[in-house]
């Protein structure tokens, strides 16, 4: 416990509100505000297929022998106090019973979507490299599923018209669009025939997109930007050159990237911060890197200022913790995770309660991380880039 106080002290300077007074132009005498929480990617693979149904005999909740509550149960007080939580759901969805498949062409269940509207999202990015992986009807499975559980949706369409259509959401009074597009997938692109039904990556087509969001009466533009290299915590080239033309060029007040499955900075860029990628929310990859379960919540304060919005970034660190693999019959060490879940570190960190060093040392090093690749281009000081305290 002694090496708790100490992390716990190290912690406390690295803490600061969730409100901070803007920095930039006077906020408007009775302006509006509202917050938005962004996750990373949404990766269902079987290992967490598989704890789905052992936690479903347990809770005798979920659907169809499937529960993933309790994998994403340590997010839900961050996820759920946000005005507008955006996820990214990575892949499409088949039938509750199945079946479901993993890495290369995804298709997992549905009820990951009723857990999702559970801890608190309310609408997600469905543009990503693995759109398109069963093709059109599972698109079109994959909406209809979010539109029955209530989760809005943006960057694939089911059909033309609605390729044309807009997110628009009522937040705190606000009218907020969110955008997403993506690079496509070079093993399941999308058929020529249906190139409406999928948001290709590329100014051009950002740029019109926020254009109709504008005439639609949006006030914020929110975008979601699937991007970038696997495994890499820098962002590449394209990634700077086009967030630095979005920034320049067009009105769009956020931009949040995923697709490295790892975290990468977070920056403010001609006074627009930049997201490049906050890693996974919750994956569970066939070769754990111990950076691929790590991840980041950025959450971001919109205050109404008397020329436009005035916007403050803060962030959470999140790890999925993985069982040890054991031979059948072997019984796991002491202190060992005995389940996937999704942890709050700070949480855990600030109540470590009778965890071991070694524990509490692997969540100092996903916190300490996370923080050092997060801040890696200057978000600190004039940015202002801290933690959040969900105390206040």
């Amino acid at each position: 416990m002694g090496r708790s106080v100490a992390v716990l002290g190290a912690l406390a300077g690295l803490v600061a509100s969730c409100t901070s007074e803007p920095s930039g132009a006077q906020v408007k005498p009775g302006g509006r505000s509202f917050t938005v929480a962004a996750a990373g990617d949404v990766l269902i693979h079987p290992e967490l297929v598989e704890q789905a149904a052992k936690d479903a005999e347990k809770t005798g909740e979920g659907q169809a022998g499937l529960d993933f509550g309790p994998l994403m149960a340590g997010v839900k007080p961050i996820i759920s106090k946000a005005d507008l939580a955006i996820c990214h759901m990575e892949t499409p969805v088949g039938k509750p019973k199945g079946p479901f498949e993993g890495y290369p062409e995804f298709l997992v269940p549905p009820q990951i979507l009723t857990t999702l509207k559970d801890v608190g999202y309310d609408t997600c990015s469905t543009a990503s490299n693995h759109t398109y992986d069963h093709g059109l009807k599972a698109v079109k499975r994959t909406l209809d599923a979010m539109d029955e559980v209530g989760l809005g949706h943006t960057g694939s369409s089911r059909t033309p018209d609605e390729a044309e259509q807009i997110n628009i959401r009522n937040v705190n009074g606000v009218k907020v669009a969110h955008l997403a597009f993506s690079w496509e997938s070079f093993l399941n692109p999308t058929p020529e025939k249906e190139r409406w039904a999928f948001n290709r990556i590329g100014f051009d087509a950002v740029k019109k997109a926020e254009a109709r969001a504008r005439k639609k009466g949006a006030e914020v533009v929110i975008l979601s930007v699937h991007w970038g290299l696997e495994h890499y915590n820098e962002p590449s080239v394209p990634q700077l050159k086009l967030a630095e033309r979005i920034t320049e060029e067009t009105g769009i007040n956020l931009i949040i990237g995923h697709h490295s499955h790892v975290v990468q900075p977070i920056q403010k860029l001609n006074g627009t911060w930049v997201a490049y990628s906050l890693g996974n929310q919750v994956a569970r990859h066939s070769s754990p890197t111990g950076l691929t379960e790590e991840g980041a919540i950025g959450w971001f304060e919109f205050k109404e200022t008397t020329d436009g919005w005035d916007v403050s970034a803060r962030y959470r660190t999140t790890l999925v913790d993985i069982p040890p693999e054991v031979e059948e019959g072997e019984k796991l060490p002491d202190d060992a995770v005995e389940d996937h879940r999704v942890v709050d570190v700070q949480n855990v960190l600030d109540h470590p309660g009778e965890l071991s060093e070694d524990r509490l040392a692997r969540y100092q090093l996903a916190a300490d991380r996370t923080r050092g690749f997060l801040t890696n281009r200057g978000a600190p000081g004039g940015d202002g880039l801290e933690q959040l305290d969900l105390g206040t």
